[in-house]
C-alpha cells in the first residue's frame, strides 16, 4: 500500500467523520438522532451498534453488488435487497447479543431492532456504490469499509455530542415558548454548523 492509497483511506475516513458527517452533512438517521439522544450512554451504545451494522452491511452488500446483481442486470433491485440484507444482519447481531452478551443487549433494548429502520446505514450501502460508480479506479472495496467505519464513528461522534448538549439543556432556564421539541431543534441546527469548520482543518491535514 503506497503513500497515496495511504493519504486517499485518511481523506476518507476524517471526511466520513466530520465534513461528510451522514447526520449532520446528509441529514440521514435523523430519527435515532433526536429520539436517542436524551442520555449519553444510550446515545453511545446505540451508535456503537450503528457503526458495526454499517460496516458489516457495506462488507455484504458490495460483493452481492457486484457479484450477483450486476451481472445479472438486476441493479434495479440495490434498494430492495440492500434493506433485506440490513434486516437480516440486526437480526443475527440481536441474537449473538441476546445469547453470548446479555448486558449489552439489555441495554440497548429497542433500539437495536431500530436500526433495521436506520436510512443512514442504508445511505452507507448505497452511496459507496455511487462513489465507486464515479471513480472506479481509486474508490474501491478497502475505501468502501473505511467510509462505512468512519460514518459509524461520525455517527457516535454526533450522536455523543448532542447528548451531551441535552444533558445540559435539562438544567437551563428556557423560555417557555422554545421548551421541548423548538429549543431541541435549534441546538442540532448549531450542532451541525460547527461542523461546517472541520472543512478547513481536513484540507490542512492532508494538504
Amino acid at each position: 500500500m503506497n503513500g497515496e492509497t495511504i493519504k486517499g483511506l485518511v481523506s476518507i475516513f476524517l471526511a466520513a467523520i466530520l465534513t461528510e458527517n451522514y447526520i449532520l452533512s446528509k441529514f440521514l438517521g435523523i430519527c435515532p438522532f433526536l429520539g436517542v439522544s436524551k442520555k449519553l450512554n444510550t446515545a453511545a451504545s446505540m451508535s456503537m451498534a450503528v457503526t458495526l451494522v454499517m460496516v458489516i452491511a457495506t462488507a455484504v452488500t458490495w460483493p452481492i453488488y457486484y457479484g450477483l446483481l450486476v451481472p445479472n442486470e438486476l441493479e434495479y433491485l440495490e434498494t430492495i435487497v440492500f434493506i433485506l440484507i440490513i434486516a437480516a444482519l440486526v437480526q443475527l447481531i440481536e441474537i449473538f447479543l441476546k445469547r453470548y452478551m446479555p448486558p449489552l443487549y439489555n441495554a440497548l433494548g429497542i433500539y437495536l431492532p431500530l436500526i433495521t429502520t436506520n436510512c443512514a446505514v442504508l445511505g452507507v450501502t448505497m452511496l459507496v456504490i455511487d462513489n465507486h460508480a464515479a471513480s472506479p479506479e481509486t474508490y474501491g472495496f478497502l475505501q468502501a469499509i473505511v467510509n462505512a467505519f468512519g460514518s459509524g464513528i461520525g455517527f457516535l461522534v454526533a450522536m455523543v455530542l448532542f447528548a451531551g448538549v441535552r444533558e445540559r439543556l435539562e438544567t437551563c432556564d428556557i423560555p417557555k415558548c422554545l421548551r421541548g421539541l423548538p429549543i431541541t431543534l435549534i441546538a442540532a441546527s448549531l450542532v451541525s454548523v460547527s461542523f461546517l469548520g472541520f472543512q478547513g482543518l481536513v484540507d490542512g491535514l492532508l494538504g
